[in-house]
């Protein structure tokens, strides 16, 4: 049971949260999802204490509401920040086990709200930084230094085209720079990627696969003509220093391939994934790669 007298909301409100749900728990009511969302979760990484208090109905109402669904994903997607609520999400264990396995099925269904739901999938299984990035492919951009020369790059995949490019402050310094990616061979991928990469397969999301098996495959550098896998480099980049150890693993064997959490043997010890040293890591150190 909740002690809502002690959790507070966005405004510092400690009764209006409690209402909102009684109410959405009767009738769907855009206002009050609006309102329960502003008071659950800011712009930003910031997530309040009665966000994740509230999951347990959250995720009772995700099966028949696309509401319910994103809410509780963007509760999760910055779980891994400094919200001061461990206690909290060590009590939704279950719950969080449980909406991975709700989400997984609806994935299978083919919904409108597919990404969204799938992004919510990559935060119970602890992929942070991807459930924050994926855009759906239409023309997602990702910024990272380059490995070798550490010159400012951006990723580009989507319907534009999908290639590396440099830039100079706000200004790309010649399109005729740009390098083509190399995307990743499906047999190939691994872990994360593969994971990733075959439940959107499984449910005919094609443009998704086809983005992730970019994003998981290679890049040149435009200035030094290195080579380098973007997943490594932007993961290192960009997932949380500190991962969250009391969130359940939501690992199903989804037929599609086991999840990140299954793969690394369960979260609840640290990152649900170690990724092997890429090639340009291994350039950067020194060691012989062969």
């Amino acid at each position: 049971m909740v002690d809502w007298a002690r959790i507070r909301d966005s405004r510092f409100d400690v009764d209006r949260v409690p209402a909102l749900l009684a109410q959405l728990e009767h009738r769907d009511d855009a206002d009050a999802w609006q309102e329960l969302g502003w008071r659950l979760v800011l712009e930003g990484d910031l997530v309040f204490p009665a966000g994740f208090a509230v999951l347990p109905q959250l995720v009772r109402l995700a099966p028949r509401s696309v509401q319910a669904r994103a809410l509780a994903g963007r509760i999760l997607e910055r779980a891994a920040g400094h919200h001061g609520c461990d206690d909290l999400l060590a009590d939704c264990a279950g719950t969080i086990e449980e909406f991975g396995e709700a989400l997984d099925r609806h994935l299978r269904s083919r919904p409108a709200d597919y990404l969204v739901s799938f992004r919510a999938l990559l935060a119970v299984a602890q992929e942070y930084h991807w459930a924050n990035a994926l855009e759906g492919f239409t023309d997602d951009i990702y910024e990272l230094e380059c490995p070798h020369c550490a010159v400012a790059m951006k990723i580009v995949v989507g319907r534009f085209g999908c290639y590396s490019q440099v830039w100079d402050g706000d200004e790309e310094l010649r399109r005729d720079l740009r390098r083509d990616l190399r995307p990743a061979v499906a047999e190939e991928l691994t872990s994360t990627g593969q994971w990733m990469h075959r439940t959107a397969v499984r449910d005919g999301q094609a443009v998704l696969a086809d983005g992730i098996a970019h994003l998981f495959g290679e890049a040149e550098c435009p200035v030094c003509a290195s080579v380098f896998n973007i997943a490594d480099e932007y993961t290192d980049a960009n997932r949380p220093a500190v991962f969250i150890d009391r969130v359940p693993s939501s690992a199903q064997d989804t037929g599609a391939g086991a999840s990140p959490s299954c793969l690394a043997g369960g979260v609840g010890r640290g990152p649900t994934l170690r990724r092997e040293r890429s090639r340009a890591d291994r350039d950067r150190d020194g060691v012989d790669v062969g």
